[in-house]
């Protein structure tokens, strides 16, 4: 074999050893930085535009927000620290009063203590008509103590003269201070 096609054959040989360590020592690593820098881009950006769609909604958790600490308030005053029980039988029985409501019988049952929540729970019993009736608890919804209805019954009386007998189980509620238990 002549020198001129040795000499070719090495410098053909050099430059594919050339090209193949440019490739395997520089252009991979290389190619593989830069596969890893744009999953960390496309990660920014999905992060960015996930920040940006959260923060549009910032006022809406604002105001949300402002609402909740509007009900904590209200939580505050429909739930007491004590009883007043008297005060809650009282205003009750005015309202009956109020709607002309007879035959009115309000009976409290045994307390129950659970956690911070105490809960007193109350039978009404009373006389009138529907409409009246409907009156009644429209204005017990609208009591500045939480007051939970957990059943009405409703029963025409034995003349069917239009009225009916209300009887209904609620729950008040109390909040138990440090010392109770």
């Amino acid at each position: 074999m002549p020198f001129r096609e040795r000499q070719q054959i090495a410098i053909c040989a050099a430059a594919a050893a050339i090209i193949c360590g440019f490739v395997l020592l520089r252009y991979m690593p290389l190619r593989k930085g830069m596969n890893s820098l744009r999953q960390a881009r496309a990660a920014e950006m999905l992060a960015i535009s996930k920040a940006s769609a959260e923060s549009q909604q910032m006022p809406a958790i604002r105001e949300q927000l402002q609402q909740l600490r509007a009900e904590m308030k209200n939580y505050e005053r429909q739930v007491p620290a004590q009883r007043e029980l008297g005060e809650f039988l009282q205003k009750i029985t005015n309202l009956m009063n109020e709607h002309n409501l007879r035959g009115q019988v309000i009976q409290i049952d045994e307390e129950i203590k659970a956690g911070e929540l105490n809960c007193i729970p109350v039978s009404m019993q009373c006389k009138g008509r529907l409409s009246q009736i409907f009156e009644f608890y429209r204005c017990v919804q609208g009591l500045d103590r939480l007051v939970r209805i957990e059943r009405v019954k409703l029963v025409n009386d034995d003349d069917f003269s239009g009225e009916v007998i209300m009887q209904t189980n609620a729950v008040i509620y109390y909040r138990a201070e440090a010392g109770q238990g």
